[in-house]
């Protein structure tokens, strides 16, 4: 998607394709700005020199519609209107695969197999457990490899990159939860997906969650919020396809709105929030992620523009596919189900 091919591009300009452009959201939707020219300056050069570089270098791509320099030596990028809207095509016809990148290719992350969460003695133990194999799932979307090591059940840290190690594992879905212990209570109570969700955005060391605010239907409840905002998505589909009404034709201009070029911007970002979670070993930040996604998303399908099925148009209906996608995915790679109605 976009950050991936930004990311690329990027590189391909600075000559550094072992370098992280270390992108972040630039000040309007569609806008990215990258640090890496601070790390590219020599010893006393300025770093606007090098942004600048990057920048001429970047202007002839005929999808972005500026590269400049901003900051003290920030590389701001904006696509097209064309590029940002396009993307609910490119993201509701690539599926599951709209979540990848090769932003982690040629590098291995240790991983132990998927295990029963409440075998584990405290909610401390359930979180380090899944939050190792929800690291290796981002990883191998990214682009890694994953190596199994039953004997490494924390948090794995990201290992240098290795020429014997080609290729892209899938890992296997996690098994259910067994009965026994607390955090089987808490399935029995609140439902598996509430549960993980609630340890998969639990950071190291934060609070354990309580059954009876992860298993309340609001949207207050980010367990929820991210499921309802994937069953929003799907219903404006099934709505559009009850009256005989899919996505068809695609005019870039008639996605304008705010709330859709917001949601478009949080849809571009899926593969790098994949890739830096990853790399950081910390899939509590891809789940805050998806919470914004979840949270764009119910905002963007909550306007009269996509309430008023009868007069839809196909540009929205694409755009509400993306979403459905995307949420689809992200809770795919947490080992949630998504569903189509709630």
């Amino acid at each position: 998607m976009i950050t991936a091919g930004l990311r690329r591009a990027i590189l391909v300009a600075a000559g550094r394709e072992d370098a992280d452009p270390l992108l972040r959201p630039g000040p309007v939707p569609g806008s990215y700005a990258s640090s890496l020219p601070f790390r590219l300056a020599r010893p006393g050069q300025d770093p606007r020199d090098q942004a600048a570089d990057l920048a001429g270098r970047l202007n002839g791509e005929p999808w972005i519609a500026a590269a400049e320099v901003t900051g003290t030596g920030f590389l701001t990028v904006t696509v097209t209107h064309e590029a940002l809207a396009g993307l609910a095509v490119r993201i509701a016809q690539a599926g599951p695969a709209c979540a990848e990148s090769d932003a982690l290719r040629g590098r291995a992350v240790p991983a132990p197999p998927p295990g029963p969460l409440a075998a584990a003695p405290g909610w401390p133990q359930a979180r380090a457990a899944l939050a190792a194999q929800l690291t290796a799932r981002l990883a191998a979307a990214a682009g890694a490899t994953v190596i199994f090591h039953p004997e490494r059940a924390g948090l794995p840290a990201l290992a240098p990159p290795s020429p014997a190690l080609p290729g892209r594992a899938r890992l296997p879905a996690p098994p259910s939860l067994p009965a026994g212990g607390p955090v089987a209570r808490a399935v029995a109570y609140a439902g598996e997906d509430a549960v993980r969700f609630a340890l998969a955005r639990m950071p190291p060391g934060g609070e354990p969650p309580e059954a009876a605010v992860i298993a309340r239907h609001v949207l207050a409840n980010p367990a929820y919020a991210v499921r309802y905002a994937h069953a929003a998505a799907a219903a404006v589909l099934r709505w559009a396809a009850a009256l005989g009404t899919r996505p068809a034709g695609f005019t870039p201009r008639l996605l304008a709105e705010p709330v859709e070029l917001t949601l478009l911007d949080a849809l571009s970002w899926l593969p790098e929030r994949v890739a830096m979670a990853a790399r950081r070993g910390r899939p509590d930040e891809f789940a805050g992620y998806l919470e914004e996604l979840a949270a764009r998303t119910i905002e963007t399908m909550s306007t009269t523009s996509f309430t008023t099925i009868s007069s839809i148009s196909s540009e929205r209906l694409w755009l509400a596919d993306a979403a459905r996608t995307g949420l689809a995915a992200s809770l795919e790679l947490l080992g949630i189900g998504a569903p189509g109605r709630l």
